[in-house]
């Protein structure tokens, strides 16, 4: 009980009164994942849209990003398609949604760490259009970061118009997040790791359940439009047996694993170089122009070279002719490594609308492959396969330059359907966050927040303070007086220990107040009488916990009274607590030196 007056609601307790239940809550998130997964079929239909009039002038939307693009009808002028979609890209964003440049869950991570979840419903609207016209133009970005984006606007504006609490809201901008990548991949496990890895800031029933429902209603949809084939079909892949050979091939994906580490550590910065490099110069369109017009003829060298274009658009193409062994020369899959850093670099650095995800797979899958061939060309005896290392550097260049080291495992399981390379996976991920973190503190997502002054967490701390029970993180230094002891005689008595005092104030034995006091303070008041009780300085700002009571339903009846002090009282059932109960007191200092105390068992 506590004996503080009647105060005006906060914000948070406003939001508390507006709190849905989780069925209802539930219900919005099934609402969102049919239409975030609508969504990204209609955005991949607007992509193929657009490419067939980039590429071939015609109006269809039929289109396999599998399948290599076929020779373009402009020949040589192919190179100004890009050009053409940077202009487009360049006034929509310019105009309409500056949040929409760049590869989008940056801007996400921001509004749900800095912004309560609050997304402008036109970033939907700008993202997918931006997006579309840069990749369907030839732009080397990916078309997942956009779904993310436009996913979680849709959940942020759903929000908002329901008008439900900050963390509920931020709730459903991550179920957005988690039901764009899963109908964008047909992934769901990993659509809801990315949202748990990356845009909760806390995991628990009431924000997992609408994640999960949301990813899987956003699945359903895709395969229901798009078919249920994964991603990418791959051949099934001999298991690895347990003997010596089997040792020394995990240290070899433990070896590509570190390799990738670092081409992700490069990749990091490479994009951030570029951006700093075309901010030079300012005039938006000029600088986004001259960024595609360069991917625009690396795209035509490679086609006039080797026969197809590789770097346009998201590169499923070339990473399922990797899975199927239908490229496996070390020197070619270098060489369509280092062209995809420079074009993927080059496009969101200048002003490009889209993602790094798949850019990073390509890049993973060129890398990988090639490390396999190598090693084969170099008489490695040891039965090395191509694909299943391309596989396993997917996995690796996403995990290390996103740090989601779940959500690239379980993405690239779900992709390639492929279990064998679960465990070599795995090593090869760690491996290369590792490296990269070595390298780069900061992943790809991370770096651009930070470069702006915005921190974000690396981690989900569970506090085990929380659980602890008050008796256990009390402070028992406390005094326990009556109302009508004199203040002025309180201070002297104490005044050589100079300490900070913590004193419950009783009336007639009963708890009527707290005073927190440095005795210290007497020598400023020498000579000084007062007058005073202990009874009229005593503030009301306090309230009474149990011994029992769990650090966590401390602190939050300390935040729903307004109290800065919680009094510890034996439990004996008394329905009224007198000063002989008083055990110990808790304040908002002793929870912030516990909680902080928590973070060090983990440090980042």
């Amino acid at each position: 009980m506590a004996f503080a007056g009647t105060k005006p609601a906060s914000k948070s307790q406003q939001d508390e009164s507006r709190r849905l239940g989780l069925l209802n809550l539930t219900l919005l998130a099934l609402v969102l994942g049919i239409v975030t997964g609508m969504g990204a079929v209609l955005f991949r239909d607007l992509i193929g849209l657009l490419h067939n009039l980039f590429f071939y002038g015609h109006f269809a939307v039929s289109y396999d990003a599998n399948v290599f693009t076929a020779p373009s009808r402009w020949g040589a002028w192919v190179i100004l398609a890009p050009v053409i979609g940077a202009v487009i890209v360049t006034f929509l964003v310019s105009n309409f949604a500056p949040e929409a440049k760049g590869h989008g869950v940056p801007e996400v991570m921001d509004a749900i760490y800095y912004k309560e979840g609050v997304i402008r419903p036109i970033v939907a609207l700008v993202k997918s259009v931006a997006s579309a016209v840069a990749i369907g133009s030839g732009s080397s970005v990916g078309r997942e970061g956009p779904i993310i984006q436009i996913g979680s606007a849709l959940g942020s504006t759903l929000g908002q118009i329901i008008h439900m609490p900050v963390g509920q809201r931020i709730t459903m901008v991550a179920a957005g997040a988690g039901a764009g990548i899963a109908a964008t991949f047909n992934t769901p496990i990993g659509g809801v790791m990315f949202a748990i890895e990356l845009m909760l800031p806390e995991v628990s029933v009431s924000t997992f359940l609408p994640v999960a429902i949301a990813t899987g209603a956003a699945t359903f949809v895709g395969r229901w439009s798009l078919g249920e084939q994964p991603a990418f079909l791959v051949p099934a892949m001999a298991p690895m047996t347990a003997d010596a050979s089997a040792v020394l091939l995990l240290l070899l994906y433990a070896a590509l694993g570190a390799v990738t580490g670092v081409a992700a550590a490069a990749f990091i910065r490479g994009l951030h170089l570029a951006e700093d490099l075309f901010d030079m110069i300012r005039w938006r369109y000029a600088r986004h122009m001259l960024g595609m017009l360069l991917v625009g003829v690396l795209m035509y060298v490679l086609f006039r070279a080797q026969g197809q274009y590789y770097v346009d658009g998201v590169g499923y193409a070339t990473i399922e002719n990797i899975l199927v062994g239908q490229t496996s020369a070390a020197w070619l899959l270098g060489l369509l490594f280092v062209c995809k850093l420079l074009a993927t670099s080059t496009s969101v650095g200048s002003g490009s609308s889209g993602g790094i995800f798949s850019p990073s797979l390509f890049m993973g899958a060129t890398l990988g492959g090639g490390f396999a061939a190598l090693l084969s060309q170099l008489g490695v005896p040891l039965p090395l396969s191509v694909p299943a290392f391309a596989m396993v550097g997917m996995g690796a260049m996403v995990g290390g330059g996103t740090g989601a080291v779940m959500t690239a495992i379980t993405m690239t399981f779900e992709m390639t359907r492929d279990y064998d390379i679960v465990m070599p996976m795995i090593l090869a991920v760690a491996t290369s966050v590792g490296v990269r973190r070595l390298l780069s503190r900061e992943n790809i997502y991370t770096l651009k927040l930070v470069r702006r002054g915005r921190s974000i967490p690396k981690a989900l701390h569970a506090n085990m303070f929380m659980v602890r029970h008050a008796r256990e993180v009390m402070d028992s230094d406390v005094l326990v007086l009556p109302a009508e002891d004199s203040f002025d005689a309180f201070l002297r008595q104490y005044e050589a220990e100079g300490l900070l005092r913590h004193v419950v104030v009783t009336q007639q034995g009963r708890l009527f107040g707290v005073i927190r006091v440095n005795t210290g303070l007497r020598r400023g008041l020498e000579g000084a009488h007062t007058g005073v009780t202990l009874g009229d300085v005593a503030t009301r700002d306090f309230t009474i916990v149990g011994e029992d009571m769990v650090a966590a339903d401390v602190i939050e009846r300390m935040w729903r009274r307004h109290a800065f002090m919680a009094v510890v009282v034996r439990t004996r059932g008394r329905t009224a607590p007198r000063g002989d109960d008083v055990v110990g007191i808790i304040t908002k200092e002793h929870v912030a030196d516990s909680v902080a105390g928590g973070l060090k068992i983990y440090p980042r």
